[in-house]
């Protein structure tokens, strides 16, 4: 006798009520591993791309904004700073590294950042081919930019102004590909990165519209967009930050103190979420159950008849058990696949390549959600299982 063909064959005859249960226990187990995939890039990024570096250094504003901008290049930042001052507190004696930013470009949605090398000591980053950039418009491109644009060593590009877009092509200077990075697993893989005299020269001739008349005019000062800071020692946490926001212009902001708070305001709405998937689970469950125990009274007859035939009552419990683990076991692999397709969905539509979130990445997290889908199953139909062990075939064959 084949349970499997006789658990089939019974949720085949109740095809409605089979696909309901199926449909609710997919639904919750695929908003439960949208939600984990979310959370674990959403986590792995902010870890990623701050580790190494204490504060950020820019000006007034929001400091989750500055933080947003000059770590995570998905935010406007909030102004430019002057050289002078930045380069006084780059030689504070409670720093030890302090690596300029200038932003203000991107090329195909990707941030154009002027930097130096201190920056590829930061990120520790390694080149896949060429070299990094030495002189005024030459680029070293995260591997993401390369692949993206189709760019190899030797090409030209030309930046645009503003976050995304190219509507202000910079068509004065052009970038030479001298490197393109290995993939490091953090943003620098979305950057193009060159020297900080770059950024300037590529603005240093703007227009401006006066009565009618276009006229050039030059930058004044020098200015940056934020500085990216590691501390000396211990005390640097306590004097520094307070230091610069009280007695310069400037203001100090925290990578792993914004991060956190990001991910406190983000896990709010994933814990709701999460308690509205575990309810639909718990539902679903119910349902199986009333399945399971209506499909039990229907079929008396037929597990009366299975037993005269030499079925055991622990087969006839295996079987009602069996039929409830392949509706949670169908149900689960499909909130899975929900899951994942979901996501990769919403990447296609994401405008933002730093902050792009991916649908193809498994997580041996996601394994406890098939234990638990065999869970449901196992404890919904045990009830409908024990009956069908203690029914009485005398009793049941009399009364048909």
């Amino acid at each position: 006798m084949n349970m499997l063909k006789i658990s089939f064959k019974s949720i085949a005859a109740n095809k409605l009520t089979a696909a309901l249960n199926i449909m609710l226990i997919a639904f919750g187990t695929g908003i439960i591993t949208l939600l984990m995939l979310a959370s674990d890039q959403i986590g792995k990024k902010l870890e990623n791309n701050a580790k190494d570096i204490d504060l950020v250094v820019g000006a007034k504003g929001s400091p989750l904004q500055l933080i947003l901008s000059s770590i995570f290049y998905i935010d406007f930042p909030t102004g430019n700073i002057p050289l002078k001052e930045a380069d006084a507190l780059a030689h504070n004696p409670l720093v030890k590294t302090a690596v300029p930013l200038a932003l203000g470009d991107n090329y195909n949605g990707f941030r154009i950042a002027g930097t130096d090398k201190g920056f590829i000591r930061l990120y520790d980053l390694q080149l896949a081919q060429g070299r990094f950039w030495k002189n005024d418009f030459e680029v070293t491109l995260g591997s993401i930019v390369a692949q993206s644009g189709h760019l190899n060593i030797g090409d030209h590009f030309f930046g645009a102004h503003g976050l995304t877009g190219n509507t202000d092509v910079h068509k004065n200077h052009a970038y030479l590909v001298t490197g393109i990075l290995k993939p490091q697993g953090n943003v620098t893989d979305n950057l193009v990165l060159t020297n900080v005299a770059s950024v300037w020269k590529m603005h240093e001739t703007k227009e401006k519209n006066t009565g009618g008349k276009t006229e050039a005019y030059e930058n004044g000062e020098l200015e940056i967009t934020s500085l990216l800071i590691q501390y000396r020692s211990p005390m640097s946490v306590i004097l520094f930050p307070r230091m610069v926001n009280q007695s310069t212009s400037m203001q100090a902001a925290s990578p792993a103190l914004e991060s956190a708070r990001l991910f406190s305001l983000i896990g709010i709405g994933v814990d709701t979420l999460q308690w509205f998937a575990v309810l639909i689970m718990f539902i679903s469950a119910i349902s199986v159950f009333i399945s399971l125990y209506n499909s039990l009274k229907e079929r008396e007859y037929d597990l009366a008849i299975m037993r005269v035939m030499g079925a055991s009552k622990f087969k006839l419990f295996l079987v009602i058990i069996t039929e409830g683990l392949i509706l949670t076991t169908i149900g689960t692999i499909a909130g899975l696949l929900m899951g994942h397709i979901t996501l990769q969905l919403i990447s296609n539509y994401q405008d933002s390549t730093q902050a792009k979130l991916w649908g193809n990445i498994f997580l041996l997290q996601e394994g406890y959600l098939i234990v638990v889908g065999f869970g449901i199953g196992i404890i919904a139909s045990l009830l409908p299982a024990i009956q069908a062990y203690r029914s009485n075939i005398s009793n049941l064959l009399a009364q048909h």
